[in-house]
């Protein structure tokens, strides 16, 4: 089976900044059916939706995942992206520096933390111990900084990222990225959605490596990916029955809450979950939650590309695609959005 699995884009489309406000972002949309793709804005989605709609929400929150400093004995530069703690206690990181790193060797940042290199995981990711005594959560608050994608400004960080890299629902920490989708909308659009009928619920997905890790097997479905921790609420799981109860669709805001929402209703019916998700969204799949998809635009040869054209089929996602880079939308974490939606049901 074909996929659209890579395209070329203009690097002045990437996104630097992100839309100020926040729903003022493009937002191009489809739907399942027609060929027509329209062009509008985020703030216009409660007109886009129908009462009686579900929007569901990754309320996961960034942490300050990225650590910058120097190897103690040759004082080189050395940088890392924290992933997680393990069963020991060692912090599991994503790690560069020039030259082959010892165990045992030390690594300080560049605002006092000190880690000892303990070894490596099977994909060559580094086992690290702070010196330190607090939790990886409270060393991360003091001493990381928001871990941007190198696409934005090579990886450095302003002030402003402090908040814009964060969604303004961003609850349970433990992300090493942004739910990017989630990142356009405004407690103001919130607001309005709520007037027009159209409710909202949460799950949460830690992004990691199974979301952002590019794709390497020469057939991509053949691609071994990563577990991220996800939940999906008795709460939420009852606010999906009840809108498909009442002939509502469910929107996904961002692939994060896609594989969420998909794991929770495997191996037969959605139910609370608790857990790690290994699904893997690629075409040809049976989604069984989801009616409809509100997404940024993503890098090629990646597992968000094929989750997308999952949804849309390969073809109509490449001609909104090409149409979006020819309207010259913005693309990636800063960028614009698109939306994809099921017919609404009728009486």
């Amino acid at each position: 089976m074909p996929h659209f699995f890579d395209y070329e884009l203009p690097t002045r489309l990437i996104a630097q900044y992100p839309a100020e406000p926040r729903d003022s972002a493009r937002l191009l949309v489809a739907r399942r059916g027609s060929t027509a793709l329209a062009h509008h804005i985020v703030r216009d989605l409660p007109e886009l939706l129908q009462a009686g709609d579900l929007l569901v929400l990754n309320d996961t929150k960034v942490l300050p995942a990225r650590l910058i400093g120097q190897r103690e004995g040759t004082g080189g530069k050395w940088e890392a992206l924290y992933l997680k703690t393990v069963e020991t206690g060692d912090w599991e990181v994503l790690a560069q520096t020039r030259g082959f790193a010892n165990l045992g060797e030390r690594f300080m940042t560049d605002n006092g933390l000190t880690l000892i290199l303990t070894g490596r995981t099977d994909d060559r990711h580094w086992l690290m111990k702070p010196e330190a005594s607090e939790s990886a959560m409270e060393l991360l608050v003091k001493h990381g900084q928001i871990p941007l994608p190198p696409y934005i400004r090579k990886g450095k960080a302003h002030s402003s990222d402090i908040e814009r890299y964060q969604t303004v629902y961003a609850t349970h920490s433990g992300s090493v990225a942004a739910p990017t989708a989630g990142l356009h909308f405004t407690p103001e659009l919130f607001e309005r959605l709520k007037t027009a009928g159209i409710t909202t619920a949460r799950v949460t997905l830690h992004v990691g490596l199974g979301t952002f890790a590019p794709i390497k097997a020469e057939d991509p479905t053949q691609h071994a990916i990563h577990a991220e921790w996800c939940e999906v609420t008795e709460e939420t799981v009852e606010a999906i029955r009840s809108t498909k109860a009442r002939g509502g669709r469910v929107i996904a805001v961002g692939t994060t809450t896609v594989r969420t929402l998909e794991t929770a209703a495997r191996p037969e019916a959605l139910k609370p979950y608790r857990g790690e998700s290994h699904l893997f969204i690629h075409p040809p799949f049976e989604f069984r939650v989801i009616d409809g998809l509100f997404t940024n635009f993503h890098l090629p040869q990646t597992t968000l590309l094929l989750m997308v054209q999952a949804l849309t089929g390969a073809d109509a996602l490449k001609a909104i695609y090409s149409e979006a880079i020819a309207r010259e939308y913005r693309f990636y974490s800063y960028g614009d959005a698109m939306l994809y939606l099921n017919p609404a049901v009728t009486a």
